[in-house]
């Protein structure tokens, strides 16, 4: 069978492979994704969008048709502690939440519409410099690459790139109906062994996220199981791990983008942000023939906000004192506006649009 040539190949075809594949396509560049599964298909997130991701959907040409898919348009998020007391804040105008299993679809036909060619069903069997790349579907090759295939990166894998994950909390994930009194709004909710993240993403749906060690699975579950009525059998979707230390993101024509490089407490609900973004710079620093500036801009996408991160990492390993920090907040909610403008206020700079 012959191999077929590429200008850049990417892996992965979520908010990072997608944007990539996206602007490399309409740069001119012979552009191949390669993706493991069908799409439509559901991934664990909490699905809700920082609004510093407008200006990447309007260059990408797709704002139209996000706000055309069943979405909620975010009032507020609340806060709330383990013994119930609640902070609540709001939300900017263009805050909203989408299921991925909508997201990713749109951002991928998007690429194709730009004329990147799309293979799903496609899993990377093996890579050789070069880059020559083994699939399922047969072998192609590229003159860059891009891994755009998530925490668990079977590009970085397979390129001996991988660092020891760091398997302290698992993140379950599900669908369920919105109670009636719910509203489109986001809830944040510590728990005795863990944290809730729930969001209205439209259509009546609430998207329902835990987090917790491995060994408290079984109680935050049924806490869940609970609180919205859920069946017993209810399915999950899972991931792990939430936290590994990052991969440098350049390796001469190799750029790795979104969670492949680098992943981002989810609890910010900063990760498609951070995916879409960085997909956008590997596809500028390829089509400008200019990869060697990939590793200062991917520094700089997130310097500024990785303080954040750590501290609603902080906060998450240590339920209780964020509780206690909820309480401290009641009397001074200007706070928690502080540092929730801080995680859905615009980046520093966005030159690289």
């Amino acid at each position: 069978m012959a191999v077929i040539a590429y200008d850049v190949a990417i892996v992965g075809g979520g908010p990072a492979g997608g944007a990539c594949a996206a602007l490399c396509a309409a740069s001119g560049l012979r552009t191949l994704l390669l993706e493991r599964s069908i799409f439509p298909r559901d991934k664990v997130c909490g699905d809700c969008l920082n609004p510093a991701c407008w200006p990447i959907f309007d260059r990408l040409g797709v704002t139209k048709k996000v706000l055309a898919a069943p979405h909620a348009r975010l009032g507020h998020v609340e806060f709330i502690g383990n013994r119930g007391r609640r902070v609540q804040v709001a939300l900017p105008a263009r805050a909203i939440a989408i299921s991925r299993r909508l997201l990713d679809e749109i951002l991928l036909r998007r690429a194709g519409e730009l004329g990147a060619e799309i293979r799903e069903g496609t899993t990377v069997t093996a890579i050789a410099q070069g880059w020559k790349i083994e699939t399922s579907e047969g072998a192609f090759t590229a003159r860059a690459l891009v891994a755009a295939d998530g925490r668990n990166s079977s590009v970085a894998r397979l390129l001996g790139l991988t660092p020891a994950p760091i398997r302290d909390r698992v993140g379950l994930q599900t669908y369920t109906t919105a109670p009636a009194d719910f509203g489109e709004n986001v809830a944040l909710q510590f728990l005795p062994r863990g944290y809730a993240g729930v969001a209205s993403v439209g259509a009546g749906l609430l998207n329902v996220c835990l987090v917790a060690r491995p060994a408290d699975l079984d109680e935050i579950k049924a806490w869940a199981v609970s609180r919205f009525t859920l069946p017993a059998d209810q399915a999950w979707r899972t991931i792990t791990p939430l936290a590994r230390r990052p991969i440098p993101p350049e390796h001469g024509n190799l750029l790795l983008a979104g969670d492949a490089a680098r992943v981002v407490e989810p609890f910010t609900g900063e990760g498609i942000y951070y995916a879409l973004a960085s997909g956008v710079l590997a596809a500028d620093c390829i089509a400008s023939e200019k990869i060697s500036d990939y590793t200062a801009s991917h520094a700089r996408l997130y310097r500024g906000r990785l303080w954040v991160n750590r501290l609603a990492k902080a906060a998450v390993l240590s339920p209780h004192l964020a509780s206690a920090a909820v309480e401290i907040a009641r009397p001074l909610p200007a706070l928690l506006r502080f540092l929730t403008a801080k995680v859905v206020g615009p980046p520093q700079s966005l030159d690289f649009l």
